[in-house]
This record gives structure tokens, C-alpha cells and sequence, in this order.
């Protein structure tokens, strides 16, 4: 409790909805524990607490972007990859309580797993009484990654894009196929190539599926000059 409250400057009054945001579903399973006693229920709340004040700051932030623009910015913002890169960088993920098992494996450092341990905690706290507190906390932690999409957007919705242009042509769909893994299961790196037309148009890397599709979609964007397209590059 003592390491949350460093990490977030807030004090914690009720110790016991902490250890939950905490406790992931496999330590609850492997001491017979209630499901109630892991973050799911509080991860639920977190996420409804994390749009509100995301979309708070981004009202506040851009007031002539119209509504469209906002939620593609949220959308990107409040993902799991955007959070669990938050979620190392503040050294949450360390704190996560897994079974025996699932912990030499390397759960902790998955992302959904740092994401919703993340999400899990602000639900805690606002269960605290101190969404006042974590407004700031958010708002300190979320505006350098929103200023990085609103300045790079066409990086982080590489997918939605490419998938537009290739729509336009013949109605079709890119599809991602994973070509290549390596690295332990905690810690693994994706190589995805993304086709059109039954073709390769490009690959991608990333730590996660979703990021090595959006990094192959990205370059498929530049090899086919959607964005130049688009007027956005």
C-alpha cells in the first residue's frame, strides 16, 4: 500500500479494495479464494473511471476537435497497449499478486494483464473517495501519450486507415498473419505481414499482436501511399 501510494501521491484509506485491484484471477483460483477477491469486478469500474477523465482532459484539451476526432483519440489513448506501457514506467506491474506459477512464467509483464491491473487500482480509488486525486494523477500521466497520438495519429491508426483505402478499391479487407515469435512466452516480439489482394504489401514488429499489425499496417500505408493520399504525410 505504501509502494501504491509513492506511485500515485494519493493516500489509501481502505487498504482492502487495493489488495484486489491487485490480485489477478489466477492467485484467487489457486487459493480457492472467492472471485470477488481479484480485479475484475474492479477493473469493470477502473475503465468507466479512465474514459470519463479521459475524456474529460481531451474536452478540455482540443475544444474545436469535433466528437469523431475525440474518440479516435480516446480509443488509442485507453487501450491496453497505452496502459501497460504506463503501467511498467510507474512499476505497477511489479506489484500484481499471481499464483506461483503463472509468476515464473512471466504474467505480470503481459500487457492485458498491466492494463487491467491498472484499470483494477483506479477503481480502487475511486472507491476511495479520490477521484479528485486520480483526475490529477491521469491527467499528468495520459497527456504526453494524447499530445504523441494527436501529433502522430496517422501511426496509431495505421489500421483503420489502410482498411479504409482498401475498401475503396474492391470492398476487401487487409488480412494480418503472424509470420514469425520469438522470445520467452512472457516477453514475446511478433512479426506480422499484412496482404491485400492475396499479396504481401509489408510486415510489422511489435510486443504484442495488435502492435505488430499496426506497425505492418503503417508500413503498407507508406508502400502504398495512403497517407500521401490522404494529405496526411
Amino acid at each position: 500500500m505504501k509502494k501504491l501510494e509513492e506511485i500515485y501521491g494519493i493516500k489509501i484509506d481502505n487498504s482492502d479494495f487495493f489488495k484486489r485491484a491487485l490480485t489477478h484471477p489466477s492467485y484467487t483460483k489457486e487459493n480457492d479464494l472467492d472471485y470477488t477477491e481479484n480485479y475484475e469486478r474492479l477493473e469493470f469500474l477502473g475503465d468507466a473511471v479512465l474514459k470519463l477523465v479521459t475524456s474529460e482532459i481531451l474536452f478540455e484539451k482540443y475544444p474545436d476537435y469535433p466528437e469523431g476526432e475525440l474518440s479516435k483519440i480516446r480509443s488509442i489513448v485507453v487501450s491496453d497497449n497505452t496502459l501497460s506501457k504506463i503501467a511498467h514506467k510507474i512499476g505497477l506491474c511489479d506489484l500484481i499478486i499471481v499464483a506461483k506459477h503463472e509468476g515464473k512464467l512471466g504474467l505480470t509483464k503481459i500487457e492485458s494483464v498491466c492494463a487491467c491491473a491498472f484499470e483494477a487500482v483506479l477503481g480502487a480509488f475511486y472507491l476511495d473517495g479520490k477521484l479528485n486525486d486520480v483526475k490529477i494523477f491521469l491527467k499528468k500521466v495520459l497527456i504526453p501519450y494524447i499530445e504523441e497520438v494527436d501529433a502522430n495519429f496517422e501511426k496509431f491508426n495505421a489500421k483503420a486507415l489502410f482498411q479504409e483505402y482498401t475498401q475503396s478499391i474492391n470492398k476487401e479487407i487487409p488480412v494480418y498473419k503472424i509470420v514469425g515469435e520469438t522470445g520467452p512466452a512472457h516477453n514475446r516480439t511478433f512479426t506480422v505481414e499484412v496482404s491485400f489482394k492475396g499479396e504481401g504489401v509489408a510486415q510489422g514488429v511489435g510486443k504484442s499482436k495488435k502492435e505488430a499489425e499496426q506497425h505492418a499496417a503503417y508500413e503498407a500505408c507508406k508502400v502504398l501511399g495512403v497517407f500521401a493520399s490522404k494529405g496526411q504525410i
